[in-house]
């Protein structure tokens, strides 16, 4: 009943945090710290100078709610803070990836093809997804193609999605990407989750849904704790959209009752 109580107030009842993530732009740029994408990160550590000494790295993955991502853009744009922008196939927004691009932030691709074929052929076991791994990247490269042409711009970082189906299988999105003949052909430097990149943070911190709100621990007691820092957030996370919340929890219902059929 808790967990029910708690999913409601998050979805249809909590009062926007937009102020919240305001404050923490601003307060990171008094302490020091440079703000930018995951690529110009990545791009930092993979040459001879070093990154800025005190860096936050912005990761949005947009799953869904796009008119809040919008206003977390806004924000940074008026603070002049660069972040990665990550759009699922069912959240792509070009025009909106564009401006973020022009701005000289990142957009790119939040992928889930594993678990997109998965639910598709309701494959149940781990083994009988990973035996399908050719054909599902093939799909991966199709799709992420496409987006780079309409896009018009090189995407060269991605982020994987996490989905209900992943979690069920134990098998995640990022698996794909082991293949580094795939990330030849697509141009791609870095994921997200890579070890290589991981490992030059010196905390990684995930927004949640109330009453958590962060995890590990909150950003703002980051600042001036940690030198390197990476902060995933979601937009429905921050301000509540009553519209989008239910036709994602009826899209998620629909998907679950099928796979099981």
């Amino acid at each position: 009943m808790k967990t029910l109580l708690n999913r409601l107030y998050s979805d249809y009842l909590m009062p926007s945090r937009l102020s919240e993530y305001d404050a923490l732009l601003v307060r990171a740029a008094e302490r020091g710290y440079r703000q930018i994408s995951v690529r110009d990160f990545h791009r930092a550590i993979g040459r001879d100078t070093a990154p800025p000494a005190r860096v936050l790295v912005h990761r949005h993955d947009i799953d869904s709610d796009l008119r809040t991502a919008r206003k977390m853009f806004a924000l940074e744009t008026k603070h002049g803070v660069r972040a990665s922008y990550y759009f699922r196939l069912s959240t792509l927004d070009y025009g909106f990836m564009r401006d973020i691009e022009a701005a000289g932030s990142e957009a790119s691709y939040h992928y889930e093809e594993v678990a997109t074929y998965a639910k598709r052929h309701r494959l149940r076991r781990a083994d009988e997804v990973r035996a399908r791994f050719p054909e599902i990247r093939e799909q991966f490269v199709r799709n992420f193609m496409r987006i780079g042409e309409h896009l018009g711009t090189p995407m060269t970082t991605v982020a994987s999605h996490g989905d209900f189906a992943n979690r069920r299988l134990n098998v995640i999105n990022h698996e794909l990407l082991s293949d580094p003949d795939l990330r030849r052909r697509c141009g791609i430097e870095c994921e997200t989750y890579d070890a290589d990149l991981l490992r030059h943070f010196d905390v990684y911190i995930s927004d949640r849904p109330p009453p958590v709100y962060y995890h590990p621990l909150s950003p703002f007691d980051a600042l001036g704790r940690h030198e390197r820092v990476c902060f995933l957030t979601h937009p429905v996370q921050w301000e509540t959209n009553w519209l989008e919340s239910t036709r994602c929890n009826a899209v998620r219902l629909a998907e679950e009752v099928v796979w099981h059929t």
